[in-house]
């Protein structure tokens, strides 16, 4: 492959899954710095539409990136893919395959026929957690991809994030809590948390691309230890709601989770999801605001950059 190439404001950067949380944030941020030239691809009608309508300036595909297409013909010429595309939730493990291996598989392809010198690959924190589930299986299975396609890259993993756009985690709860006078924690609530704001997250992607890291793998939690009923005082305190948090027994949450899954085929939160929160585990946390040479924002400013800026807190991704 060819050497990584010196990223300029006209280079052309590459961004499969560009409609999900960190690629909305991300080309938010990407357009600030001053980049034009950018592709987004993304299967999800709805928000890659919300995508294209925010920022009519960049080249936005809609694509299944498990599938041949012409999608793939946009790598030609590129200079860098910041890959972002990721199965998160679900029931069954046929979609985790599809979104996080197939896809991944597709991409690399296309990469390699288009001679796509560098990727900046987002991974996830629950590599190194004890959770055994579909989602980290595949996750595993992605960044065994990456590291064994021969092109130079740089795996990011980060743990849960928050910021605008959240359709799930942080962002549906903020929601939910919103819209009911009494809002369930399981057990006692105490679990700890590392939350990353994805704005930092996005100023270390950009970061990235110019570092070019070879060849590394970087674990990046929140600077803030927090457990997750602290996390749901945050959301309410930032919004100014009256909601009443009620703690109910583990056994219940779980049940009603369950019940709710029958209705909804793909759930917000779901029964495995609720079994990782309770696992007691702690990231490893490196300077990551120094390796990558950003300020780092707190968790509080953070939870009111999400929840009360005019321009995009308003905007929501559907599921």
């Amino acid at each position: 492959m060819n050497s990584p190439v010196q990223i300029s404001k006209s280079s052309k950067i590459i961004i499969p899954g560009a409609a999900g949380l960190v690629g909305q944030n991300l080309i938010v941020f990407l357009l600030k710095a001053g980049y034009s030239n950018l592709v987004a691809i993304d299967k999800h009608k709805h928000n890659t539409q919300m995508l294209a309508e925010l920022h009519p300036g960049i080249t936005v595909i809609e694509a299944d990136l498990a599938e041949d297409g012409d999608w793939q013909a946009s790598l030609e010429g590129s200079d860098m893919i910041i890959m972002l595309q990721a199965q998160i939730g679900g029931l069954t493990i046929e979609p985790f395959i599809r979104n996080n291996v197939t896809s991944t598989e597709k991409v690399l392809h296309a990469a390699k026929k288009y001679q796509t010198p560098y990727i900046v690959h987002i991974s996830s924190s629950v590599l190194e957690s004890e959770a055994d589930d579909f989602y980290t299986k595949t996750k595993e299975e992605q960044e065994n991809l990456i590291i064994n396609s021969g092109i130079a890259y740089c795996i990011l993993r980060p743990t849960l994030m928050f910021g605008w756009f959240d359709r799930k985690h942080l962002g549906w709860l903020s929601r939910f809590m919103a819209k009911i006078p009494v809002f369930p924690i399981p057990s006692h609530g105490r679990f700890m948390r590392q939350p990353l704001y994805v704005g930092d997250f996005c100023n270390m992607i950009i970061s990235a691309m110019h570092k070019q890291p070879k060849n590394e793998v970087y674990n990046i939690t929140g600077r803030e230890k927090i457990d997750y009923v602290d996390i749901i005082q945050g959301i309410k305190k930032t919004l100014g709601l009256r909601t009443w948090i009620v703690h109910i027994p583990y056994w219940l949450f779980w049940s009603l989770l369950k019940i709710y899954a029958i209705f909804d085929r793909d759930p917000p939160f779901t029964t495995s999801q609720l079994q990782a929160l309770v696992i007691k585990e702690e990231f490893e946390l490196i300077p990551w605001w120094n390796i990558f040479d950003i300020e780092p924002t707190s968790f509080e400013e953070a939870l009111k950059e999400t929840y009360l800026d005019e321009t995009y807190s308003k905007y929501v991704l559907k599921f």
